[in-house]
């Protein structure tokens, strides 16, 4: 029985029929005109949205509204609740550079970060000499979206890099800020991925420019106080089907240019003594070969997968020829421990790496070869390594927390071993972590894996089957969802809700093997696994099939879509964030922002007949049937590059016309944002708020 009542009626899209002929399949697709032929000009002026779209998407907001009328006092609950989690005052601890320590704070009410620095020694709670460089509360004013891509100090110390986004379509604008007035200079670069990378001296950067269908396919060199217009290409990247970005390292002697797609990877280095060189190839780019790279002084250090070292090893070569044919091994590859990323200092090389599902930092001595890990006791927990922002140091930082431990920041020192912790997570309004429960489970897929889930609940939870449970997925890309600390799901588990993350395959939760055997070909295994974690919580009586609220967003988006059509029966409601649902008609079109970096991933349906017929198989808004569909929450952003606004709306215009339940399809798209959704600290609670409150009244707790 629904738990929505006296609803409107839902807004019926019109059909517009338009039929696709590919490899001998033809397709009609009735929603297509939802995708605006403007849209690379609409990302950057939503203005000129085509009228019938934005009256229909208006429409959906509309019927969305009413339908969660009866939420509106909840979800100022459960906003309060999750802002009463929040230290609103916070202060990062300062990160030592040379004279001072950089840091970000927030202010009482404030959406977004300061960025500030203190001389180096100094304590950053004394404001008195607290240098405020950049406040993004001041910068935000008057923009209903506002996103900082952060502020890069030169090596001097005198400059800052700065960028921001005020439309959520992820074109940043650049500025140079003198540091010590704290005011702009006059270049503004436009059209660029967000950051950049200082030459030693301060007086000019390099950035990466966005093409027309939102690609980073441009390097250039822009000098202090020039116009755009004469800033100097460096390398282009002629390829769509690759990311590109521009960093340096931190003996500042080298310009990195890192391209890569989703399984091959490419650096190009610019040497700093000579900034009008010919950026230097490394590793000529080979189909699966990944590498990549942080200087050591004299060497290079490589984390690659070379010569089948699937969850990859570190190598060494010398600064002057890092060619692949001087590769030397330092760590070699250990097949079930993988290797995630790695740093090195003046004494040591430093690298995180997971096994058997849980994360370890690994110190190695250089002059030595000793080596030494940093691990923790939990059944389940999240490490971050974030290192030192200088190279000539013994001490490094990492956080660690767990489902229930709130987040502590470390400082290490690699030669004593000795573990300074700087700050602890703050929860203004308390929490008892012995009031909670946190599980690690696994769950038999059909094939026999087992899928590891992450449990948490209170410890007065009854389990029996009649608690309700929000189930998160995502499984694309590689990436792994951390067994870390969330504020926000307590206000689900002080309400009895379980709440479970299934590390499905298509992360690397389980090892590189993992990532490989739910991707392409393999995808159909993420969602099996999914469905699987769904079937052992409810056998277990953690929760049963008629209380368990899917949840996924954008890659994870596509495998709430793929459940809501393969097992609609084994949830009451799903909640898809950003879905990335109209996969094959994406993966056709490759003037979109991701299409072709994205076929290593999913494959090419352009070229392949096969690959056309393996995603058709899966592919969201392609199978949707006439059959009873769970309660449905979709959610999208109106000048999102990554998932464009079009595939939820289509796919719940189809689901809507489809579905023989009487449960709803909402949608709900923001006019004024893009993938992320609202950028300020409190904007984003709202949203979530809101997301919970939806799968609060689908359980039927309200």
């Amino acid at each position: 029985m629904s738990v929505f009542k006296n609803l409107p009626i839902a807004p019926v899209a019109p059909k517009k029929p338009i039929t696709d002929t590919r490899h001998g399949i033809s397709r009609t697709d009735n929603y297509a005109w939802m995708r605006a032929d403007n849209w690379q000009a609409m990302f950057k002026d939503p203005s000129i949205l085509d009228p019938e779209i934005r009256r229909h998407l208006e429409a959906e907001n509309d019927y969305m509204n009413a339908a969660m009328a009866d939420t509106k006092d909840l979800q100022k609950t459960l906003f309060a609740e999750m802002r009463g989690r929040i230290k609103e005052d916070d202060s990062s601890v300062p990160m030592k550079d040379g004279a001072f320590a950089y840091g970000t704070f927030y202010v009482t009410g404030g959406e977004h970060p300061r960025y500030f620095r203190v001389p180096r020694e100094a304590a950053a709670s004394d404001e008195a000499i607290r240098q405020v460089l950049l406040d993004g509360d001041k910068e935000a004013e008057g923009k209903s979206y506002f996103r900082l891509a952060g502020l890069d100090h030169s090596s001097d110390h005198s400059r800052g890099l700065w960028g921001y986004d005020d439309k959520g379509s992820e074109y940043f604008t650049l500025k140079v800020r003198d540091l010590a007035s704290g005011e702009d200079l006059t270049d503004v670069i436009e059209n660029t991925g967000g950051g950049g990378a200082w030459d030693p001296d301060g007086k000019s950067f390099f950035y990466t420019v966005l093409d027309e269908n939102h690609r980073p396919s441009k390097i250039f060199h822009h000098v202090i106080g020039t116009p755009q217009a004469d800033d100097r290409l460096v390398y282009e990247e002629e390829d769509p089907g690759f990311f590109m970005s521009v960093g340096g390292s931190l003996l500042d002697d080298f310009i990195y240019i890192d391209i890569h797609d989703h399984e091959t990877s490419e650096y190009r280095l610019l040497s700093t003594k000579d900034l009008t060189a010919e950026p230097r190839l490394v590793a000529r780019r080979v189909t699966g070969l990944e590498y990549s790279m942080t200087e050591g002084g004299d060497v290079f250090y490589i984390l690659t997968n070379a010569d089948g070292a699937k969850d990859f090893k570190i190598m060494e070569a010398p600064v002057e020829a890092p060619r692949k044919e001087n590769w030397r091994e330092v760590v070699p590859h250990r097949p079930g421990t993988l290797i995630l990323n790695h740093m090195a200092y003046a004494r040591h090389l430093v690298w995180l790496q997971r096994r058997e599902g849980l994360p370890e930092i690994v110190v190695r001595d250089r002059r030595t070869g000793e080596e030494h890990a940093i691990a923790f006791a939990e059944e389940a927990y999240s490490l971050g390594l974030s290192g030192a922002a200088e190279y000539d140091t013994d001490v490094i930082r990492f956080s660690y927390s767990s489902m229930t431990t709130p987040s502590q920041l470390f400082d290490y020192n690699m030669q004593t071993r000795e573990r300074r912790l700087l700050k602890t997570q703050e929860v203004p309004s308390g929490h008892n972590a012995a009031d909670y429960v946190a599980r690690r489970v696994f769950a038999p897929a059909p094939d026999g894996a087992e899928v590891p889930v992450t449990l948490l609940y209170r410890k007065d939870t009854p389990l029996d089957g009649s608690a309700p449970c929000l189930l998160y997925g995502y499984g694309a890309y590689g990436i792994t969802i951390p067994a870390g600390f969330n504020t926000n799901c307590l206000s689900l588990v002080d309400r009895g809700f379980v709440y479970a993350v299934a590390h499905v395959r298509g992360g690397k939760d389980k090892g590189f093997q993992w990532y490989e055997d739910g991707k392409m070909a393999k995808k159909i295994n993420t969602f099996k696994d999914f469905i699987a974690a769904a079937d052992y919580l409810s056998q277990e009586k953690f929760t049963s099939h008629a209380n368990i609220i899917a949840e996924g967003g954008s890659a994870g988006g596509m495998l709430m879509g793929a459940i809501a059509n393969m097992a609609p029966e084994k949830f009451k409601g799903i909640i898809a964030a950003v879905p990335f649902v109209d996969v094959l008609n994406t993966m056709l079109d490759d003037t979109l922002p991701l299409t072709p970096p994205e076929w290593p991933e999913w494959g090419n349906p352009i070229e392949s007949m096969e690959f056309y017929n393996i995603i058709a198989s899966y592919s969201p808004y392609d199978n949707v049937e006439a059959k009873p569909y769970p309660a449905i929450l979709a959610l999208g952003g109106l000048t999102d590059p990554r998932v464009t606004y079009w595939e939820p709306a289509k796919w719940v215009a189809k689901l809507r016309d489809r579905t023989t339940a009487g449960d709803p399809i909402l949608l709900k798209t923001n006019m004024d944002a893009g993938h992320g959704g609202a950028s300020g600290r409190f904007q984003r609670l709202e949203e979530i708020a809101f997301e919970y409150a939806f799968a609060i009244k689908v359980a039927g707790k309200m």
